[in-house]
């Protein structure tokens, strides 16, 4: 039951660690494009994806076209605070594929004008601009699972 996630241009090393180590325990794949702003083999990912790193099926991308090249456009979502649709209302399936922007400024504004159908949003309160990457990226995938799970796998 593998899913996608895609990281735009990630910044934080930590959070990609993480966000690999979710991978790992989900059977799920981390795709990231290009520009990285940090070593892959830097410490703080490996310490944040622990011993877990080496199992992680990771693929590195040129340009976000890479993936819109891969995938069909219906079952890529484009994770973002600049849209009313949350993904609770959407039906996901094994196969499905999540990107999501750097931790400074989100997908860029000319990708989810050119695909509006296929952004979804976290709700949370006003109070904040955003939830860390690593965090939203659980929360999306876990909820993608928990609905593969009970439609399409036996209990």
């Amino acid at each position: 039951m593998p899913l996608h996630i895609v990281l735009f241009e990630p910044e934080i090393p930590q959070n990609t660690g993480n966000i690999g180590r979710l991978c790992v325990g989900a059977d799920s794949t981390l795709h990231i494009i290009k520009p990285i702003r940090f070593m892959l083999d830097d410490k703080a990912v490996k310490r944040a994806g622990l011993d877990y790193w080496q199992h992680l099926s990771l693929q590195i991308h040129d340009s976000i076209e890479d993936i819109f090249s891969l995938f069909p456009e219906q079952r890529i979502f484009l994770a973002t605070t600049k849209t009313k649709t949350s993904f609770w209302d959407k039906s996901y399936q094994a196969g499905d594929v999540f990107v999501f922007g750097p931790e400074s400024r989100g997908l860029p504004e000319s990708l989810l004008t050119k695909y509006p159908r296929q952004c979804i949003r976290i709700p949370m309160s006003t109070n904040i601009r955003s939830i860390n990457l690593a965090n939203s990226v659980g929360i999306v995938m876990y909820e993608a699972i928990r609905q593969i799970e009970l439609t399409e796998l036996p209990l």
